[in-house]
C-alpha cells in the first residue's frame, strides 16, 4: 500500500510534571526528536498557558509535529506527521519515550494519503 504520509497519534501517561509544564524544554525536546528523523526544520512555534499547559508546532519540510501538554495530569499528546520515503517518524516516538519519561504511552500510526 504506497501513502504520501506516516501519522502517529501518541499519548504518554505518567509523565514528569515539570517537563510538561516547561514550555523550553518542551520545545528542545520536540525540536530534538525532529531532528531525529533527519526531517528539515522550517520554523518553531510554542506557546506557554496558564496556568498549566504548553502547546507548540514544530513545522519540517516533511510536515510537522505537535504536542499538548497537561502537566496537572502527567499526560501530553503528540502528532508526529511526516511525507516522503527517508523520514521515519518512529525515530521521534523513541526519543520522546525517553525525554519525557513517560510510564505508560500509546501509539497509532496511521498511513495517510493512500494512492
Amino acid at each position: 500500500m504506497k501513502a504520501l504520509g506516516r501519522h502517529l497519534l501518541i499519548e504518554l501517561y505518567d509523565c514528569d510534571s515539570k517537563i510538561l509544564a516547561d514550555v523550553k524544554k518542551v520545545e528542545e525536546i520536540m525540536v530534538e526528536a525532529a531532528k531525529a528523523t533527519k526531517a528539515r526544520i522550517v520554523d518553531v512555534i510554542f506557546h506557554n498557558f496558564k496556568p498549566h499547559g504548553v502547546s507548540g508546532v514544530v513545522v519540517i519540510a516533511e510536515s510537522h509535529l505537535t504536542i499538548h501538554t497537561w502537566p496537572e495530569h502527567n499526560f501530553a499528546s503528540i502528532d508526529i506527521y511526516t511525507c516522503g520515503a527517508k523520514i521515519d517518524p518512529w525515530q521521534a516516538y523513541h526519543l520522546l519515550r525517553k525525554r519525557f519519561r513517560t510510564k505508560k504511552l500509546t501509539a497509532l500510526e496511521i498511513k495517510r494519503g493512500v494512492l
